[in-house]
Protein backbone atom coordinates (compact mmCIF):
# COMPACT_ATOMS: atom_id res chain seq x y z
CA UNK A 1 0.00 0.00 0.00
CA UNK A 2 2.79 2.40 0.73
CA UNK A 3 4.59 1.58 -2.24
CA UNK A 4 1.41 2.07 -4.44
CA UNK A 5 0.58 5.68 -2.96
CA UNK A 6 4.62 6.93 -3.54
CA UNK A 7 4.21 5.47 -7.47
CA UNK A 8 2.20 7.63 -9.30
CA UNK A 9 2.24 5.50 -12.10
CA UNK A 10 0.63 2.70 -10.51
CA UNK A 11 -2.06 4.20 -9.15
CA UNK A 12 -2.68 5.57 -12.24
CA UNK A 13 -2.81 1.89 -13.36
CA UNK A 14 -4.71 0.70 -10.56
CA UNK A 15 -7.26 3.50 -11.39
CA UNK A 16 -7.97 2.37 -15.14
CA UNK A 17 -7.83 -1.13 -14.84
CA UNK A 18 -10.98 -0.16 -11.66
CA UNK A 19 -12.71 1.95 -15.05
CA UNK A 20 -12.40 -0.53 -17.42
CA UNK A 21 -13.61 -3.73 -15.02
CA UNK A 22 -16.83 -1.16 -14.17
CA UNK A 23 -17.39 -0.45 -17.50
CA UNK A 24 -17.23 -3.94 -18.98
CA UNK A 25 -19.88 -4.67 -16.17
CA UNK A 26 -22.08 -2.33 -17.05
CA UNK A 27 -22.18 -3.21 -20.66
CA UNK A 28 -22.63 -7.45 -20.07
CA UNK A 29 -25.97 -6.09 -18.42
CA UNK A 30 -28.51 -7.62 -20.37
CA UNK A 31 -30.20 -5.12 -22.72
CA UNK A 32 -33.72 -5.37 -23.86
CA UNK A 33 -35.90 -3.05 -26.36
CA UNK A 34 -40.07 -4.04 -25.30
CA UNK A 35 -41.99 -3.06 -28.38
CA UNK A 36 -46.12 -2.50 -27.66
CA UNK A 37 -48.23 -3.37 -29.73
CA UNK A 38 -51.13 -1.76 -32.08
CA UNK A 39 -52.93 1.50 -30.21
CA UNK A 40 -50.81 0.86 -27.40
CA UNK A 41 -47.23 2.44 -25.76
CA UNK A 42 -44.42 2.38 -23.87
CA UNK A 43 -46.79 2.45 -21.21
CA UNK A 44 -48.16 -0.27 -21.06
CA UNK A 45 -45.20 -2.14 -19.97
CA UNK A 46 -43.80 0.83 -17.28
CA UNK A 47 -44.36 -2.04 -14.99
CA UNK A 48 -42.47 -4.68 -16.37
CA UNK A 49 -39.52 -2.43 -17.32
CA UNK A 50 -39.59 -1.38 -13.86
CA UNK A 51 -39.13 -4.88 -12.26
CA UNK A 52 -36.51 -5.96 -15.01
CA UNK A 53 -34.35 -2.97 -14.20
CA UNK A 54 -34.55 -3.45 -10.30
CA UNK A 55 -33.32 -6.96 -11.22
CA UNK A 56 -29.99 -5.56 -13.09
CA UNK A 57 -31.31 -4.99 -16.45
CA UNK A 58 -31.56 -2.81 -19.24
CA UNK A 59 -34.76 -1.99 -20.36
CA UNK A 60 -35.72 0.13 -23.38
CA UNK A 61 -39.33 0.73 -23.96
CA UNK A 62 -39.96 2.86 -27.31
CA UNK A 63 -43.39 4.52 -28.02
CA UNK A 64 -43.79 4.29 -31.77
CA UNK A 65 -44.41 7.23 -33.73
CA UNK A 66 -48.21 8.10 -33.51
CA UNK A 67 -48.70 6.26 -30.47
CA UNK A 68 -48.61 6.62 -26.24
CA UNK A 69 -47.01 10.19 -25.89
CA UNK A 70 -46.39 10.54 -29.23
CA UNK A 71 -49.97 10.18 -30.29
CA UNK A 72 -49.14 14.17 -31.57
CA UNK A 73 -47.30 12.78 -34.58
CA UNK A 74 -50.50 10.59 -35.45
CA UNK A 75 -51.07 10.87 -39.34
CA UNK A 76 -52.61 8.32 -42.07
CA UNK A 77 -48.90 8.22 -43.62
CA UNK A 78 -47.33 6.73 -40.97
CA UNK A 79 -46.59 3.10 -42.08
CA UNK A 80 -44.98 0.11 -40.80
CA UNK A 81 -41.78 1.12 -41.95
CA UNK A 82 -41.89 4.27 -39.89
CA UNK A 83 -41.94 1.88 -36.96
CA UNK A 84 -39.39 -0.19 -37.73
CA UNK A 85 -37.37 3.15 -38.39
CA UNK A 86 -38.39 4.25 -34.49
CA UNK A 87 -36.80 0.92 -33.10
CA UNK A 88 -34.03 1.05 -35.30
CA UNK A 89 -32.86 4.52 -35.28
CA UNK A 90 -33.16 3.64 -30.90
CA UNK A 91 -30.67 0.88 -31.14
CA UNK A 92 -28.23 2.84 -33.26
CA UNK A 93 -28.59 6.32 -31.48
CA UNK A 94 -28.23 4.61 -28.40
CA UNK A 95 -25.53 2.53 -29.45
CA UNK A 96 -26.97 -0.84 -28.36
CA UNK A 97 -25.26 -4.46 -28.83
CA UNK A 98 -26.47 -7.95 -28.63
CA UNK A 99 -30.09 -6.42 -28.07
CA UNK A 100 -32.99 -8.90 -26.82
CA UNK A 101 -35.27 -7.90 -28.99
CA UNK A 102 -39.26 -8.53 -27.20
CA UNK A 103 -42.44 -7.98 -29.58
CA UNK A 104 -45.93 -7.71 -28.05
CA UNK A 105 -48.82 -8.66 -30.92
CA UNK A 106 -48.26 -5.81 -33.59
CA UNK A 107 -44.77 -5.66 -32.52
CA UNK A 108 -43.83 -9.24 -34.06
CA UNK A 109 -44.08 -7.03 -37.10
CA UNK A 110 -41.33 -4.58 -36.19
CA UNK A 111 -39.53 -6.66 -34.66
CA UNK A 112 -39.05 -8.58 -37.67
CA UNK A 113 -38.14 -5.78 -39.75
CA UNK A 114 -35.95 -4.72 -37.20
CA UNK A 115 -34.23 -7.89 -37.52
CA UNK A 116 -34.16 -7.54 -40.93
CA UNK A 117 -32.44 -4.27 -40.81
CA UNK A 118 -29.54 -4.46 -38.31
CA UNK A 119 -29.14 -8.01 -37.74
CA UNK A 120 -25.76 -7.12 -36.17
CA UNK A 121 -27.31 -5.41 -33.54
CA UNK A 122 -29.38 -8.00 -32.54
CA UNK A 123 -28.72 -11.22 -29.82
CA UNK A 124 -32.53 -13.13 -30.36
CA UNK A 125 -35.89 -12.49 -30.75
CA UNK A 126 -39.09 -12.73 -28.51
CA UNK A 127 -42.37 -12.69 -30.10
CA UNK A 128 -44.71 -12.25 -27.09
CA UNK A 129 -48.02 -13.22 -28.28
CA UNK A 130 -47.07 -11.88 -31.48
CA UNK A 131 -47.86 -11.61 -35.24
CA UNK A 132 -45.34 -13.36 -36.83
CA UNK A 133 -44.95 -13.03 -40.61
CA UNK A 134 -43.30 -14.68 -43.35
CA UNK A 135 -41.10 -12.19 -46.23
CA UNK A 136 -43.85 -10.08 -48.03
CA UNK A 137 -46.81 -10.17 -45.71
CA UNK A 138 -48.28 -7.21 -44.14
CA UNK A 139 -49.89 -8.08 -40.04
CA UNK A 140 -53.65 -8.06 -42.65
CA UNK A 141 -52.38 -10.66 -45.20
CA UNK A 142 -50.85 -12.38 -42.56
CA UNK A 143 -54.39 -13.29 -41.52
CA UNK A 144 -56.93 -15.69 -42.81
CA UNK A 145 -59.12 -12.95 -43.69
CA UNK A 146 -57.06 -11.00 -46.17
CA UNK A 147 -57.54 -7.23 -45.59
CA UNK A 148 -61.43 -6.92 -45.89
CA UNK A 149 -61.43 -6.90 -41.94
CA UNK A 150 -59.29 -3.83 -42.30
CA UNK A 151 -60.65 -1.84 -44.91
CA UNK A 152 -64.17 -2.16 -43.08
CA UNK A 153 -62.87 -1.37 -39.75
CA UNK A 154 -60.94 1.87 -40.45
CA UNK A 155 -61.87 5.75 -40.51
CA UNK A 156 -60.23 8.74 -42.16
CA UNK A 157 -57.22 6.28 -42.81
CA UNK A 158 -56.64 5.44 -39.08
CA UNK A 159 -57.66 1.91 -36.92
CA UNK A 160 -59.47 3.28 -33.94
CA UNK A 161 -59.59 1.01 -31.05
CA UNK A 162 -63.49 0.84 -29.94
CA UNK A 163 -62.81 0.25 -26.37
CA UNK A 164 -61.34 3.34 -25.74
CA UNK A 165 -64.23 5.90 -23.67
CA UNK A 166 -64.81 9.50 -25.19
CA UNK A 167 -62.83 12.08 -23.28
CA UNK A 168 -60.65 8.98 -21.62
CA UNK A 169 -57.70 10.02 -19.71
CA UNK A 170 -54.05 9.35 -20.46
CA UNK A 171 -52.47 6.39 -20.61
CA UNK A 172 -55.29 4.76 -23.01
CA UNK A 173 -55.32 3.04 -26.57
CA UNK A 174 -55.12 5.41 -29.33
CA UNK A 175 -55.88 4.96 -33.49
CA UNK A 176 -53.50 4.06 -35.37
CA UNK A 177 -52.42 4.78 -39.75
CA UNK A 178 -53.96 1.47 -41.28
CA UNK A 179 -50.69 1.71 -43.17
CA UNK A 180 -49.07 0.22 -39.99
CA UNK A 181 -51.57 -2.51 -40.81
CA UNK A 182 -51.33 -3.19 -44.53
CA UNK A 183 -47.39 -2.65 -45.60
CA UNK A 184 -46.25 -5.59 -46.23
CA UNK A 185 -42.47 -6.42 -43.87
CA UNK A 186 -39.04 -7.75 -45.41
CA UNK A 187 -37.37 -11.04 -44.07
CA UNK A 188 -34.99 -11.17 -46.32
CA UNK A 189 -31.74 -11.11 -44.64
CA UNK A 190 -29.56 -14.35 -44.14
CA UNK A 191 -28.08 -13.23 -40.80
CA UNK A 192 -31.52 -12.15 -39.34
CA UNK A 193 -33.24 -15.20 -40.63
CA UNK A 194 -30.61 -17.11 -38.59
CA UNK A 195 -31.12 -15.11 -35.39
CA UNK A 196 -32.31 -17.13 -32.11
CA UNK A 197 -35.93 -16.39 -31.36
CA UNK A 198 -38.66 -17.20 -29.08
CA UNK A 199 -42.56 -17.55 -29.37
CA UNK A 200 -44.46 -16.83 -26.21
CA UNK A 201 -48.04 -17.54 -26.94
CA UNK A 202 -50.27 -16.46 -24.10
CA UNK A 203 -53.51 -18.82 -23.22
CA UNK A 204 -56.05 -18.06 -20.56
CA UNK A 205 -56.70 -20.15 -18.46
CA UNK A 206 -59.35 -23.12 -19.37
CA UNK A 207 -58.96 -22.07 -23.17
CA UNK A 208 -57.05 -25.13 -25.54
CA UNK A 209 -53.95 -23.45 -27.54
CA UNK A 210 -55.35 -24.58 -30.70
CA UNK A 211 -58.56 -22.39 -29.78
CA UNK A 212 -56.15 -19.58 -29.22
CA UNK A 213 -56.36 -16.37 -31.87
CA UNK A 214 -52.47 -16.54 -31.96
CA UNK A 215 -52.13 -20.34 -32.09
CA UNK A 216 -50.90 -20.43 -36.06
CA UNK A 217 -48.51 -17.66 -35.14
CA UNK A 218 -46.97 -20.44 -33.11
CA UNK A 219 -46.81 -23.46 -35.06
CA UNK A 220 -45.41 -21.25 -37.64
CA UNK A 221 -42.72 -20.28 -35.14
CA UNK A 222 -42.39 -24.14 -34.66
CA UNK A 223 -41.51 -24.93 -38.08
CA UNK A 224 -38.68 -22.40 -38.12
CA UNK A 225 -37.46 -24.19 -34.94
CA UNK A 226 -38.27 -21.25 -32.72
CA UNK A 227 -38.10 -22.56 -28.97
CA UNK A 228 -41.63 -22.25 -28.14
CA UNK A 229 -43.18 -21.28 -25.06
CA UNK A 230 -47.09 -21.20 -23.28
CA UNK A 231 -47.85 -18.57 -20.88
CA UNK A 232 -50.71 -18.48 -19.22
CA UNK A 233 -52.13 -15.25 -19.33
CA UNK A 234 -54.29 -13.03 -21.48
CA UNK A 235 -53.13 -11.13 -24.59
CA UNK A 236 -52.14 -8.65 -22.34
CA UNK A 237 -50.18 -10.19 -19.80
CA UNK A 238 -48.02 -6.76 -18.94
CA UNK A 239 -51.10 -5.68 -17.22
CA UNK A 240 -51.69 -8.24 -14.86
CA UNK A 241 -49.09 -10.73 -14.70
CA UNK A 242 -46.12 -7.98 -14.41
CA UNK A 243 -44.10 -10.06 -12.21
CA UNK A 244 -44.49 -13.32 -14.30
CA UNK A 245 -43.55 -11.63 -17.38
CA UNK A 246 -41.07 -10.02 -16.64
CA UNK A 247 -39.42 -13.24 -14.91
CA UNK A 248 -39.76 -15.04 -18.47
CA UNK A 249 -38.11 -12.00 -20.30
CA UNK A 250 -35.33 -12.74 -18.11
CA UNK A 251 -34.54 -16.56 -18.97
CA UNK A 252 -34.23 -15.32 -22.38
CA UNK A 253 -31.19 -13.65 -21.74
Amino acid sequence: MILLLKNPVLIIACFLCILITSNSTAQEKPVYVIVHGAWGGSWAFKNVDEIMSDHGNIVYRPSLTGQGERVHLSAPDVDLNTHIKDVVNLILYENLHNVILVGHSYGGMVITGVADSIPDRIKKLVFLDAILPDDGESLATSKKNGTNDIALASTNGFMVPQWVKPNQAPPKDVPQSVKTFTQPVSRKNPMALNLPATYILTVEEGTKPEKDGFYAYGERAKERGYKYLIFKADHNPQFNKSTELADLLEKEK
